[in-house]
This record gives structure tokens, sequence and C-alpha cells, in this order.
């Protein structure tokens, strides 16, 4: 969406300038009061949930969103997160031929009490197909299988799952096996869930499609997918579900609806028809009363700012990456964005570098943020230019 906030409105937050205010309307003439937004659809036993937009990161509503919990099979999603990282790197390809081994078929296998892909022990299967295994039917058999390959164990490929976890931010989440049966040390967040999602979604959007894959046939075994929202909702396009008796029933979802992707995430729920129940829930409050805007776009001036010591004087600033934020339908036009910017630059300055922080307040809180970066580079000044600058500094310090 086009961004319609006045570049005086930044100005006045950078600079200080003052600006008459307009008169408040008469009473006989004033909008009726806004109608607040009704609580979220708290499910009514899960141990924790979220609703998160999926463009901006904004938690729109959540309970316990930072406990450590178990969280069963949406694991995988971290799993398939590393595989298409290592996929993206050349490390593996989608035509490899992998291994169902003794170990990957004994602990993951149909033997086992857990979900199960089916491919046949001892032989070996495409990539791809043993990934869509993974994710459609909730393989443990697969996960185990894909990992031992890509990293030589499960072991290894657990370390990668802890460092990429790490890069996407994740502080309140630990992985000891790749497919979320239980384990020692084993356990994430359902703020951390929605952030593993919408990294999946944002970085590797081909891998996130085999999320919405309904069923899949292997040696003979059709199995459907567990999300009962790929059947009841087509804005529905993933991501994952999971369920131990020690995690109860578990989901991860995210929809699409127009211009707007939001994420939900429900551990602890008492069953699956209840956990997908609570999950569309979730969804269809976050679209009725929120909505996603697209503020500020990279390389758009938002401003300029004086700087001491350069070849030029001046120093034209923006943001790095597409500024978004979500924010209750009807209150767009009630943003307020702030600039926070060193009093004094001194070249000289790199092109992109951070010189401030861009704020976006409603409600007197801050909903979104992003670094505030030079545009164009400012070189450093000739000498006579530096000592005049360098008297003028010290005289308004004075």
């Amino acid at each position: 969406m086009k961004f319609r906030f006045a570049f005086a409105a930044l100005a006045t937050a950078a600079f200080g300038v003052a600006i008459a205010q307009t008169p408040p309307p008469d009473a006989s003439t004033a909008p009726p009061p806004e109608v607040q937004i009704p609580d979220a659809p708290a499910p009514a036993v899960s141990k924790a949930w979220i609703v998160m937009d999926a463009a901006s990161g904004q938690v729109l509503a959540g309970q316990n969103i930072n406990e450590h919990l178990a969280p069963a099979s949406m694991t995988k999603v971290m799993t398939s997160y590393v595989l298409a990282a290592e996929l993206k790197n050349g490390k593996i390809k989608r035509d490899d031929q992998v291994m169902m081994t003794e170990r990957a078929w004994r602990e993951g296998g149909a033997g086992t009490d857990g979900s199960f892909s089916g491919f046949p022990v001892n032989q070996t299967a495409r990539l791809e197909d043993m990934e869509k295994g993974m994710v459609v039917q909730s393989g443990n058999d697969a996960a185990i299988a894909l990992a031992e390959h890509t990293a030589g164990s499960e072991e290894a490929f657990v370390q990668l799952m802890n460092a990429y976890a790490q890069r996407i931010g994740m502080k309140d989440s630990h992985f000891a096996d790749v497919h979320g049966l239980a384990a020692d040390g084993h356990y994430s967040s359902a703020y951390d869930m929605a952030l593993l999602g919408r990294a999946l979604i944002r970085d590797y959007p081909d891998t996130y499609a085999y999320n919405k894959i309904k069923e899949m046939t292997v040696n003979g075994i059709t199995q459907p997918n567990r999300n009962l929202l790929l059947w009841r909702d087509a804005s529905v396009d993933g991501i994952k579900t999971g369920h131990t008796s020690q995690a109860g029933y578990c989901i991860m979802n995210s929809a699409v609806r127009g211009d707007q992707r939001l994420i939900t995430v429900i551990m602890g729920d008492v069953s699956e028809k209840q956990r997908a129940n609570d999950s569309l829930a979730l969804l269809n409050w976050g679209f009725r009363f929120f909505e996603t805007h697209r503020l500020y776009e990279p390389g758009k001036v938002l401003a300029t700012q004086k700087v001491w010591k350069g070849a030029t004087q001046q120093v034209q600033l923006g943001v790095a990456a597409p500024l978004l934020v979500g924010v209750p339908r009807g209150k767009y036009e009630q943003l307020k964005p702030t600039m926070d910017v060193a009093k004094q630059l001194v070249a000289p300055i790199k092109k992109g570098q951070q010189v401030g922080t861009v704020k976006v307040n409603l409600d007197g809180k801050t909903i979104a943020q992003a670094p505030l970066v030079a545009i164009d580079g400012v070189e450093e000044g000739g000498f006579f230019r530096r000592l005049w600058d360098a008297f003028w500094m010290w005289w308004e310090s004075v």
C-alpha cells in the first residue's frame, strides 16, 4: 500500500519543528466514539498461543508466548528450514538418493507409536519425496533419514538446527531431536514457533509449499495431512501439527487473505478437532480486526540531516528494508512516526550506515521500528571544512 505519512511529520519528529495544532471539532460534529477491538478468542485449555502478523512480525495477541514447552512434531518445521538452507547452500540436492536406514526405521518407522512415512527400510528415495513424507505425513522416520543424509547423523543435524534457530532469533528454543518426540532439553515457545514459521515462508517459499499438500501415498499407503484447516479454509496453506502425551495437541497455521498473512500457534490443546477450531477462530479474529500496511520503502528519502566535517553538508536518510506494520482496522491514520537521530552527525558516513531509528507509534505505544540509515555516503571534507566545522561544533556546545 502507498504510504500517506506527511514528510513534515517525520521532519518534525527529527528536528523538533513546532507545528500549530488543529483545534478539536465541535462536540456536535465530532464522530461517534470508536468501537474497541474485542479480545482475541483465547483457546480455553491450551498452554500457550499467539497471533502474529507475518509481514511485520508483530504480535497481535497471545498468552504465555515465551513459555518453554514441548513442540512435538512442529519440530519438523525447524528440520525443514535447515534442509532448505542446506539446499540453497548447495550441500544437498533435491534429487539426492536418501537411505531409509535401520536406525531411522527402528526409531521412527511404522513399528513405533509415532507418525511414519512408510519408505521401505534399507532402500533409497529422492530427497524431495522423503521431505514431503516428513512434512505431509509427519514421518519421524523420514526426518531421521534426512538428517543422517544431510549431516552424517541426527546428532550433528540437531547442532545445525540450534545454530539456525539462533540466526532466526529463537531465544526460547533448544532442539534435541529432529522429529519432536519427547527428549530432555527439547523445547520451544509459541513466539519462537511463529518466528520460525514466518522465516520459512519468507526465506524458502518453495519448501513451505509442501505444507499445503493434503495427502501423500508412499509404498501403497495413503496418509492425509493432519492439518484439518487445509480442508476447511481455502486461505490456509500450512503449517504443521504435532501431538505427544507430553506436548498435548499443537498446531501452527498460516493463512493469506488479500494482501495480509497471519500466523497462529497453539501449544497444549486438548484434541485434534479443538486445536483446529481454536486456530481458525484466532485467524478469523486477526483478519477481521487488523490490517497490514507497507509504510516505507528502502531507498526513499524520509528526511535529511546536517553533517559536520563532510564533503557535503547534508545526508539523506531512509530505511534499509521495507517497514511494515499491522494495525487495528480504521487506525491507520492515527499512526505517528518519529525519528531518533544523533544530534551531531560527523563525516565520514558510509552508505547504509545506521544513524538513528524510525519508530511508528499508536496510542502512545511503539508498534514498529527500523534502523534509519544513510541512503548515500558522505566523505570527509577537506582540511579547512573540518577546521571550520570543528569550531562551530564547539561553539554550539558551549
